[in-house]
């Protein structure tokens, strides 16, 4: 399990434990200038061999407790989100790479609600439903997962075809890059920036055979996105996962920020234009 110290400070309390399962990962190059508002304050764009990389992701939500109690009503359910990659240097100088949300879709209006209230992160709640064809893809058969989500009066939708068997990611691979991350941040209501930690073991990959990715960027994601997301990924993955732990989140001092999500680069619904979203 991967731990991170922070001297100087109180360690964070668990908040939320879940397992995170068969994570569809398919990613895109970006436009710097496209993600530049929506860097949180304290934090700047993480990048890849130079290229600045926005990730499709999909993944089964298992299992979830929030504060060791199970949350109401099912608790295991589907997650969608765009995300992209930033950095920050901890305090003991060491960089914390890290993730932000542009939006998170799961099929729960509760889950939705509270998640922006304790972190202010972007998640709507819609019509979700998923596939997963992995009983024999541990031992090298071909696997696939696929999720889809209803908004704007269509389903869309994230594929992965796997092939081979699991392994680790190398260190200095794509695939590392992109799935080992154990840090967040998300912009504030006021413009600051709050910190969480996010703890699990490495996670092996099933490299992809097909992937596919039938979405209406614009309506979903905004205009800003649907240039880039068009085209095939320049790499695509499927993460086994693992039991995580989100711990509470920090403000960082001294942050103040413009970013937003400005028009151009997110679509502007939210659970009030949809009405077929769940209600819990």
């Amino acid at each position: 399990m991967r731990r991170v110290e922070r001297q100087g400070m109180a360690e964070p309390r668990p908040l939320l434990t879940a397992s995170w399962r068969y994570l569809a990962m398919l990613n895109y190059d970006v436009p710097a200038q496209l993600l530049h508002p929506l860097v949180p304050a304290g934090t700047e764009l993480d990048t890849w061999g130079g290229a600045t990389v926005a990730s499709m992701v999909g993944f089964r939500f298992l299992n979830t407790r929030v504060l060791g109690i199970p949350i109401p009503g099912p608790r295991d359910f589907d997650e969608v989100n765009l995300r992209f990659y930033v950095r920050r240097r901890g305090e003991d100088g060491a960089w914390r790479r890290a993730v932000v949300f542009v939006r998170e879709l799961v099929p729960r209006r509760a889950i939705a609600l509270a998640a922006r209230w304790l972190y202010n992160e972007p998640y709507t709640a819609v019509s979700m439903r998923h596939e997963l064809e992995m009983a024999d893809a541990a031992n090298g058969l071909p696997g696939r997962v696929a999720y889809a989500w209803r908004l704007g009066g269509r389903w869309h939708r994230i594929e992965v075809r796997t092939r081979g068997r699991p392994a680790p990611p190398d260190a200095a691979s794509e695939a590392a890059f992109i799935s080992e991350h154990y840090w967040g941040y998300t912009v504030q209501r006021d413009g600051g920036s709050k910190e969480y930690r996010v703890e699990h073991p490495l996670w092996w990959v099933w490299e992809a055979d097909e992937a596919r990715f039938d979405c209406d960027v614009t309506t979903v994601y905004g205009p800003g996105f649907a240039e880039c997301l068009k085209d095939r990924p320049r790499s695509a993955f499927v993460a086994d996962g693992s039991a995580v732990t989100v711990y509470t989140g920090r403000r960082l001092s001294g942050t103040e920020s413009e970013a937003t999500h400005p028009e151009g680069a997110l679509g502007s619904l939210s659970d009030e234009d949809l009405p077929g979203a769940p209600s819990s």
